[in-house]
Parts: structure tokens; sequence; C-alpha cells
């Protein structure tokens, strides 16, 4: 008796496809609140273009996951587990904040910035990409903000991902961490070691080594008071 071929398994539906009909958005809506184009987000659903942590740190925050969660986590909570399927309706994700990108009460903005050259500076991407919980240690603090660590350079203090949040008021202090503002639109996060009136020297963990910028080419320092490792 022949038996009938069997039929090719379904093609397993993308995280980040997952996750934005989780959030009940459309293509074209995420595209507008990530700041790119509704193409953009299908080539980046069907592979055409590689989801890299860079994408997954810019769109996590309006989908209401963390960056890791468009990766193998999402992957777990909601795809087949010995052929069983999840039910999606069982899964909970936060509400998108109300009133879209302004000023959300009790929540700081979150910046997002793309691994840059030497150094493993970063460079920020513009405005917002979306908003987190005010922690205490800025409570009251204006203009208080959260910017997701890119690379490897802080390990293993902190891993990509991972969410700093940062007093913009407070004064670099010695064995503290800083984000390092340069007046070419770079970005470092780093260790602070000392300043002088001719140079601020910061340190690196991974490889470990200290870098000597000239104030010149420093337009703002702001101090890291806290990490949060979930994003």
């Amino acid at each position: 008796m022949a038996t009938s071929p069997q039929k090719p398994a379904p093609p397993q539906q993308s995280k980040l496809r997952t996750a934005r009909l989780l959030r009940g958005l459309t293509q074209q809506q995420l595209a507008q609140l990530a700041g790119t184009s509704q193409p953009q987000i299908d080539r980046l659903e069907t592979g055409k273009r590689k989801l890299s942590i860079d994408w997954m740190v810019r769109l996590a925050p309006h989908l209401g996951v963390s960056p890791i969660d468009l990766s193998d986590a999402l992957a777990a909570q909601l795809g087949d587990r010995g052929g069983k399927r999840i039910d999606l309706s069982s899964v909970v994700l936060p509400p998108p904040p109300r009133g879209g990108m302004g000023s959300v009460p009790g929540q700081i903005p979150v910046r997002s910035a793309a691994r840059g050259g030497k150094g493993q500076e970063m460079f920020l991407s513009d405005g917002p990409i979306g908003y987190t919980a005010r922690p205490a240690s800025l409570a009251g603090v204006r203009e208080a903000y959260a910017i997701y660590m890119t690379g490897d350079s802080m390990e293993p203090r902190y891993f990509s991902g991972w969410l700093l949040h940062v007093n913009p008021f407070k004064p670099p202090v010695r064995g503290r961490d800083t984000v390092v503002y340069k007046v070419d639109n770079t970005v470092m996060v780093k260790e602070f070691v000392r300043r002088d009136n001719n140079n601020t020297v910061v340190r690196q963990l991974n490889p470990k080594q200290d870098i000597k910028i000239p104030n010149r080419e420093i337009r703002e320092t702001h101090l890291v008071v806290g990490s949060d490792q979930e994003g």
C-alpha cells in the first residue's frame, strides 16, 4: 500500500512578527514608532535582512518586550514545544505608553545606539525609542534617561542589550561608569578614571585598557547610576 508523501512543515513564524501581532500593530505602525519603513520591517520579519542586536534594541521597546525576547526567549515562550502549540492568548504583554512618544508619568525615555568603531563607540538614534520605569535612583531627576548597552567592551559588568540608567547632572566619579558624549556625535560607556586640564581617561573592561580622550573632543559626561539586565 503506497503511502502519501508527507507535507512539508509550515515555516516558523519569525519572533519579530509574533511579537508585533501580539502587540496588535501593523508593519506600518511599528515602522512609524521605530522611525523606519514598512518594507524594512517586512524584510526583518521574513529574514531578507538579518535581525541584528541593533535592530532588536531599536524595536523591542515598541513591542513591550526586551531585546533578547526577539531572539530565543520569545521562541521558547510562544513556539512549538513537543508539537504542542502554546495558546497565544495566554501571553500578556504590557500596554504601549499612552500619548505615543511624549512624556510618560513615572517613566524615563530610552535611547538606542548602534555599534561604532574604535573603542566600541556608539552612534545614538534620534530621539527616544521607548520608555522604561523610573528607578528610585532617578526620582525627581529631570532629563534622566536610560540607554541600551551595545557591544562587549564592558563585559562582564554589562552585556549587550542591558539597560543603563543615567543621571545627566551628576559629575563623573572615579571608579564609576559614565556615558561620554563626544563632539563628533559618538558615545562611549566606560569607567571614569581621571581628568586633568587636557585629557580625560576612561577604562574599558574587555579587553581591559585605559583610553585617553582630549577634553576638547568631549561634549558632555553623564553618570551611570544603575542597570537593568532584563532591559
